[in-house]
């Protein structure tokens, strides 16, 4: 299999081969994640068998009931990327603040931001889960960061992917120079390059968007799903498919595959919260592989990777994929007659009655 097949290490030493004047150090990073990514992809798969299902008795730092495997993740992108020397520091959405590392490991030139686990609440279902991640430049290399030396905006990343746990482990990455997906063979232990160069399809024949929040959505949300519902009838001319995952990870991965657009808008469910993904290693990242696959990503106001951080886990409205999509989106959020009241789909005998809040 390994002649006719090239694994990530061999496509990372031909991305080499093309910077002869680069360390290696991204490259070692990379594979220490994509290391954690395994051991994470082999717990995920044994669940009950290994104790591995259900909650850990306590919350992270969003509030949110830790799962075991959060915990189990977290602990394995610690310990596989402290040691090598390529990063400064580490941010995570399992802690409160960044990681300092050891005292006795040498402090690299990047920083790792990661969400270990996405979608963890799905594990009891036994629907699919990731994990997230962004590579940083260290502000400082060879010392400890400040949790300031974080807050980049993304597009400052050099690297961003993703491993979903599903049917088969894949992990997706971009260095800035395109989209590339590698399947793990169980049997080698080894990630192999199945998609090259991904793009999204141009037109987009489905959304995902968790529904039952309508009524907290924004005019511009509403007017465009309700766009949507209307099919060939209405509109945009065509029919559309809901989908809603909840997981970040698939449904990127779908995205990449397939096209569409995905949506977690702002919204007034809780007024305290601009947005409900994070914006470090959430959003970023997502935005990064979509824009290099040739979609865009945006907060509904403008563009996810020019938004400069205010603190690592800063929350953010996220609306990504097929860019013709996206830009209506954010057309509508700048539109003066944005108002439920002047569409003809929001009046009385519509397909929804006007709920303004």
């Amino acid at each position: 299999m390994l002649a006719s097949h090239t694994t990530l290490v061999q496509f990372l030493i031909n991305e080499r081969r093309e910077h002869p004047s680069a360390s290696g150090d991204l490259n070692g990073l990379i594979l220490s994640v994509a290391l954690a990514c395994k051991a994470i992809s082999k717990r995920v798969a044994v669940g009950e068998l290994a104790g591995a299902v259900g909650s850990a008795g306590g919350v992270n730092v969003q509030g949110e009931v830790q799962h075991k495997l959060d915990v189990v993740a977290n602990d394995y992108f610690l310990r596989a990327n402290e040691w090598g020397g390529q990063v400064a520091g580490m941010a995570s959405e399992e802690l409160d603040h960044p990681y300092l590392l050891p005292g006795e490991y040498p402090r690299g030139k990047y920083l790792l931001i990661f969400d270990p686990l996405d979608g963890s609440s799905n594990i009891d279902v036994n629907v699919s889960v990731g994990s997230i991640f962004s590579i940083l430049r260290a502000a400082h290399p060879g010392a400890d960061p400040s949790p300031e030396d974080f807050l980049q905006p993304g597009a400052e990343q050099v690297c961003a992917g993703y491993a979903l746990y599903g049917p088969s482990t894949v992990l997706v990455l971009t260095v800035g120079t395109g989209v590339h997906a590698f399947t793990l063979d169980p049997g080698l232990g080894e990630f192999i390059l199945t998609r090259e160069s991904i793009l999204i399809p141009p037109t987009a024949k489905e959304f995902a968007i968790n529904a039952s929040n309508r009524r907290f959505w924004e005019p511009a949300v509403r007017r465009y799903i309700d766009e949507c519902l209307a099919g060939r009838s209405g509109p945009r001319g065509r029919d559309f498919n809901m989908r809603w995952v909840a997981s970040l990870v698939a449904e990127t991965h779908r995205i990449l595959t397939r096209g569409g657009v995905f949506l977690y808008p702002r919204d007034t469910k809780d007024a305290s919260k601009p947005g409900r993904l994070r914006l470090l290693y959430e959003a970023s990242p997502v935005a990064f592989l979509i824009e290099q696959a040739g979609g865009a990503a945006s907060t509904g106001r403008g563009r996810i990777r020019d938004v400069v951080p205010e603190h690592i886990h800063q929350r953010v409205p996220l609306i990504f994929g097929v860019k013709e999509e996206v830009e209506r989106i954010e057309s509508y959020h700048l539109e003066s007659n944005d108002n439920p009241g002047d569409l003809p789909l929001y009046g009385r005998r519509g397909l929804f009655r006007a709920t303004v809040g």
